[in-house]
């Protein structure tokens, strides 16, 4: 009996290894591929579903998910531009951007592309927050007005203005913000608005923000970056996580 269970445990070695270290993963949507990034500590590990900002999927939010794989989450990086489509020039992200922006719709169909992939894949959506970073950000609210049903939203220097005609009567899930209030992007009139709609709407929420930060303050050096602000924001979403996840 022992020696079987050796094999056994040997057997599952792979299996496992290639679960941690994550895998690039292709799906599609109405003909068009889509390259997400899924990766797995455990079976029915606690979902994090990570959105990207205007540069694409990148080793950026790879590096995101393995630091949460190796605090026990499961992660799926959502793609929302295409595979392959990773753009370097500022010309070419605000039209990858732009297009979603004008077409809420869209940007939630492959939000949802998105997450029925990680079911597909084994992700325990019934346990799952939604973060984001930059433009990333501003899709996971887009997400939380949509109605979906996930524990929490998580936008790191999103945008937070609400599109006319959008409210958050239909939200889920808790709302957790990190802001810089040095944001020249996204002026701190957006972070009160924004506030004041969830305080109205009785969403559970949480709102903070970081003297001296600036936009896309969590980006790995890239001049905008704030060690103190990223560390300090990192530090409450992995205990909220810990609070609110199982």
């Amino acid at each position: 009996m022992k020696q079987f269970l050796i094999i056994l445990s040997l057997l599952l070695i792979p299996y496992t290894a290639l679960a941690a270290s994550g895998q690039s993963v292709d799906y599609e949507i109405n003909g068009q591929t889509f390259e997400g990034y899924y990766v797995s500590p455990a079976d029915k590990a606690p979902l994090v579903f990570l959105v990207h900002d205007w540069d694409g999927l990148t080793d950026y939010e790879v590096k995101r998910a393995r630091m949460l794989a190796d605090l026990g989450y499961a992660v799926f990086a959502v793609d929302l531009f295409g595979k392959g489509v990773r753009p370097t020039e500022t010309a070419d992200k605000k039209k990858l951007t732009g297009a979603l922006y004008a077409d809420r719709q869209l940007m939630r169909t492959r939000l949802m592309a998105g997450l029925n992939k990680a079911a597909d894949l084994g992700a325990n959506l019934s346990d799952a927050v939604a973060m984001g970073y930059c433009f990333g950000g501003t899709a996971v609210l887009e997400l939380a007005r949509s109605g979906v049903n996930l524990k929490a939203f998580v936008p790191f220097h999103g945008g937070l203005a609400t599109p006319e005609g959008q409210d958050y009567t239909a939200v889920k899930g808790f709302i957790l913000v990190f802001h810089g209030s040095a944001d020249q992007s996204v002026p701190m009139s957006q972070f009160a608005a924004l506030t004041n709609e969830l305080e109205a709407a009785h969403i559970p929420h949480e709102m903070t923000t970081y003297s001296g930060a600036p936009h896309a303050f969590t980006v790995f050096g890239s001049d905008r970056y704030r060690k103190d602000a990223d560390e300090k924001s990192w530090a409450r979403f992995t205990q909220f996580l810990g609070q609110t996840l199982k």
